[in-house]
């Protein structure tokens, strides 16, 4: 008599799309996009259309906007706050905030060049020693909200103010450093851009690696027995994105090119997408944002989650306190300061993450941030003051938020959460 055993092996799927993609083929796909939208479940597309809109008027005013140069310009000046919004997008996800992104990033500035500058340390030394200081004031974040249950509002309410006296008393009395301009963080963050030709090929490389990663995964969930994607839909999309990303490089390489500065921010939110979408740990973020409790009769460490969620967002903070210090290269008393900490919130709400935490994504960084700064480049190119800035920005960061509110009610009333 033989025995037959069946051989049941688990496949790592992300099943949060499932419920939303019912139909197969390219017109079942279609459909089911349009049954997502009527649901409440838009994804990028306001942050998109919002984008097309801005940029449209912004460019009607001023012809300049548009220009190769500006656009390389705003894409070197997003990354340092961007680099904080990607943090803040973490926490918002396990439904927490941190209002001190700001006060850390400012804090790491001046660790940094009085370490490589004062004190002649090698700056891969001074960078490490300052992004360490940011993660220690993370997992510090961390211990008060989780062993005496301190809201993570008034913890790092209460970081922005003593990280800031901590920053003026390190800078001391003279109250600026300056970083020299022949170091290479100095060169990373002003003058280094990717050669025309290399900067083609990393285009095709991100074409390829999007059909790939793609065509990887509706593998999988055709051999889980998942609906999927097809082919020809992926092959399509990657051949939309190369040819955007193509028109997009040979057009900035009309004056400068591609920053490295920038081309690293893109690399570090593409590894953020693939953490929070393909790892154990990313996908805890998402549960514990949506139902902490659930999250941890599933066997979840939510403390753990909360732990490793303050800690990337400081420790990011600290980086974008870097680059910005590099760009600028110097580190004041006022690095971190005005409305960098605002502005990386915005960018990650403006972006797509959700205050009510569970939804938002690596490229809400991203998105949020090139908002962001298209308002202020385009109006200081009108010559109009920050009040008009402010304002503009705060609209857009209202109108957002109002949308997530929308949506999700929406999304409630037809069982999708």
């Amino acid at each position: 008599m033989n025995n037959t055993t069946t051989d049941i092996r688990p496949v790592a799927v992300d099943l949060r799309d499932e419920r939303l993609r019912v139909h197969t083929g390219i017109r079942g796909t279609a459909r089911g996009l349009v049954d997502r939208f009527r649901s409440g479940d838009l994804g990028v597309f306001p942050v998109i259309a919002g984008l097309v809109v801005i940029w449209t008027v912004l460019d009607t005013a001023n012809p300049t906007f548009l220009s190769s140069a500006n656009l390389g310009n705003l894409a070197m000046e997003s990354v340092p706050v961007g680099v904080m919004a990607l943090g803040i997008v973490c926490v918002l996800l396990v439904g927490q905030i941190d209002l001190s992104v700001g006060s850390v990033s400012g804090l790491a500035a001046a660790a940094m060049a009085v370490m490589f500058v004062n004190q002649g340390l090698p700056w891969p030394v001074a960078v490490l020693a300052a992004l360490t200081a940011g993660a220690l004031i993370g997992w510090f974040y961390a211990q008060v909200y989780n062993r005496l249950g301190v809201p993570t509002f008034v913890i790092t309410l209460a970081g922005l103010l003593g990280f800031l006296g901590i920053q003026l008393g390190i800078l001391g009395e003279r109250g600026s450093i300056n970083i020299p301009f022949d170091s290479a963080l100095v060169h990373f963050a002003q003058t280094a851009y990717v050669p025309a030709w290399l900067s083609y090929l990393l285009a095709l490389g991100a074409a390829a690696g999007h059909f790939a990663s793609g065509f990887a995964r509706a593998r999988e969930r055709s051999r889980a027995r998942l609906s999927a994607l097809p082919v020809r839909l992926i092959a399509l999309r990657s051949g939309a994105l190369l040819a955007l990303l193509e028109f997009g490089v040979w057009y900035l390489n009309l004056a400068r090119g591609i920053g490295w500065m920038y081309v690293a921010f893109i690399a570090l939110v593409v590894a953020a997408h693939y953490v929070l979408t393909r790892t154990r740990w990313g996908r805890a973020l998402y549960a514990v944002g949506g139902n902490a409790e659930a999250a941890r009769r599933a066997g979840i460490n939510v403390r753990r989650v909360y732990t490793g969620a303050l800690v990337t967002c400081t420790t990011l903070a600290a980086l974008g306190g870097v680059l910005a210090a590099a760009r600028l290269a110097s580190a004041n008393q006022s690095s971190g300061g005005g409305d960098v900490n605002l502005n990386a919130i915005a960018a990650a709400v403006i972006g797509g993450a959700s205050l009510f935490g569970g939804r938002g994504t690596a490229f809400s960084a991203l998105l949020g941030i090139t908002v962001i700064q298209s308002i202020s480049s385009g109006l200081t190119l009108l010559s109009l003051n920050s009040a008009y800035r402010f304002a503009v920005t705060g609209a857009v960061l209202l109108l957002a938020v109002a949308l997530d509110s929308v949506a999700r009610r929406s999304r409630a009333s037809h069982g999708r959460g």
